[in-house]
């Protein structure tokens, strides 16, 4: 990681590929999605004080998302997605 980037992150998304999250969330349209599920622009779901309160769960759900939608993510995508997820809007350490 390049000097002056260096933020906390969760053992579980050590090396993800944030780049790779990003781009897969937009290709994947997860946005649109959440939006459709709890409205407005879909960053409701994104609740650090809900019932995602481990790195674990988060990356669980984001595989949930994967199964239940037969997105087809390998792991490591999963993880890249996140990771992202984690650094946005959860920051567990």
């Amino acid at each position: 990681m390049p000097v002056g980037l260096a933020w906390a992150q969760a053992d579980i998304f050590a090396g993800a590929d944030l780049a790779l999250g990003r781009q897969l969330m937009t290709q994947h349209q997860c946005e649109a999605c959440h939006a459709r599920h709890v409205g407005g622009d879909g960053t409701d779901v994104y609740n650090p004080a809900g019932r995602l309160k481990t790195p674990g769960l988060l990356r669980g759900m984001v595989e949930a998302c994967n199964t239940q939608l037969n997105l087809g993510l390998f792991p490591e995508e999963v993880t890249a997605v996140a990771a992202l997820l984690n650094r946005d809007h959860y920051r567990f350490k």
